[in-house]
């Protein structure tokens, strides 16, 4: 199945937003995404999953995870945000570096404006890919 890596650093905020929104709205028997950061946090951010709460998208099971060459082999496509140079050099992955603030820290109106533009670019992603969406 074609897997789609998301990655940022901590996998506390943006790679967790675009990995939740990308499994929200693909249908499931044509493609999965994962998160992972190059150095994980213990948990998610928590104006992240009050941002993603407020769309109906419950992340408080999700844990952050290190991206290693093992999880980079498996992608499809590899998106990093904020993380590329610490990526694992894999020859052939395809990858794109999507330049996305971080919302650690950041009051929940910023956050909001930081998972909107996560959403489009995930959305036009999947749209690009010709994935099918769920019905």
């Amino acid at each position: 199945m074609p897997t789609y890596v998301f990655a940022c650093v901590a996998n506390a905020g943006r790679s967790q937003m675009a990995a939740a929104f990308f499994n929200h709205l693909v249908a499931p028997e044509s493609a999965q995404a994962v998160s992972a950061g190059t150095s994980p946090a213990s948990a998610v951010h928590p104006e992240v999953l009050e941002a993603m709460k407020e769309l109906g998208i419950d992340l408080s099971d999700a844990r952050p995870r290190k991206l290693t060459t093992e999880v980079a082999e498996k992608a499809t496509l590899l998106v990093t945000m904020g993380c590329g140079e610490e990526s694992p050099n894999v020859p052939g992955l395809r990858t794109d570096d999507w330049p996305v603030a971080n919302p650690k820290g950041r009051p929940l109106e910023e956050v909001r404006v930081i998972r909107e533009e996560i959403r489009r670019r995930v959305e036009k992603l999947i749209a690009e890919e010709g994935l099918p969406v769920k019905s």
